[in-house]
């Protein structure tokens, strides 16, 4: 079962519990062929995004479309979805169960069958199709989990903590066949908390605190935006050399490093020759945030 893709537009959706306010206005968008790591602490608002995303969860006011088309059963059947708390019947046997949710989002049997052990030999499952759930290692029922959401062949991906609990071969498998998704077109949603695993999959990153969005850019981009840290060893300047630097904040010195923050209007040669002026450099070290550091003042 083959599906145009087209993008995944989340469109300031609301959503609220009595008085408390779990989403705000919060939009984003997927594109085809693209992976968005959806990044904000336990309660930001994550999971209700995702439900809402897929229709089984009804925003109070907003809209998901999924190539300009709303979410109904129809277009929902062309999703697959790998919930954080996982969804598998623990007694049914993991090829039975693959091929049943196969059928069930609309492949015939034999094709169901096919799918079903195309993506267990890729997901290194195959050897466990005659083995109930419950049998299985925590590690191996997240592959069966990734594969209940791939064997229909997806027109879109959203998943939920994907890599929670897996060990780091299958870690690699899962960004593997993420990456995979994203080149045959296929926009892939995945939250994480692991922002190192973010930085290095994906292409932009959406960042939500407290139900609203807080940031979302080309990963590069992001942490670009947050400034650039330069750690500069000069043993022999004097206190308040760089001060008065334009674009250039003082973070701290010790034992002769004075660490800078620069902004977008800051010139590292301008920094290099005021270090220069105050007697010899040992270290000039450029830092771009990562992910985790831009996140954590993001947060905070």
């Amino acid at each position: 079962m083959t599906h145009g893709n087209g993008a995944l537009e989340i469109d300031t959706i609301t959503k609220r519990y009595g008085d408390t306010v779990a989403l705000d206005g919060v939009s984003v968008d997927v594109r085809p062929g693209e992976i968005l790591g959806f990044v904000g602490s336990n309660g930001a608002g994550k999971t209700t995004t995702m439900r809402i995303a897929l229709g089984v969860l009804a925003a109070d006011s907003g809209q998901v479309r999924l190539d300009g088309r709303p979410v109904d059963l129809d277009v929902r059947r062309t999703i697959g979805y790998m919930p954080e708390e996982r969804g598998l019947y623990p007694k049914m046997k993991v090829g039975e169960q693959l091929t049943y949710l196969a059928e069930l989002h609309g492949l015939r049997r034999a094709a169901a069958r096919r799918a079903t052990a195309r993506w267990a030999e890729r997901l290194g499952i195959a050897a466990r199709l005659t083995d109930p759930v419950d049998a299985l290692s925590l590690g191996n029922q997240q592959r069966v989990q990734l594969a209940a959401a791939l064997v229909h062949d997806p027109a879109v991906l959203v998943l939920d903590e994907p890599f929670s609990g897996l060990d780091p071969v299958a870690v690699d498998v899962m960004s593997d066949v993420l990456r995979e998704k994203a080149r045959a077109g296929v926009p892939v949603l995945f939250s994480s908390h692991q922002l190192d695993l973010v930085q290095r999959l994906c292409d932009r990153v959406a960042i939500i605190v407290a139900g609203r969005m807080r940031t979302v850019g080309a990963v590069a981009e992001v942490r670009r935006g947050a400034g650039v840290r330069l750690e500069v060893h000069a043993p022999a300047a004097p206190r308040g050399w760089a001060d008065g630097l334009p674009g250039v904040t003082v973070d701290g010195t010790l034992d002769g490093r004075t660490t800078l923050l620069l902004d977008r209007h800051a010139n590292d040669q301008d920094v290099l020759a005021a270090a220069l002026a105050t007697g010899p450099v040992h270290g000039f070290t450029l830092r771009t945030p990562s992910l985790t550091d831009l996140y954590r003042e993001v947060v905070a």
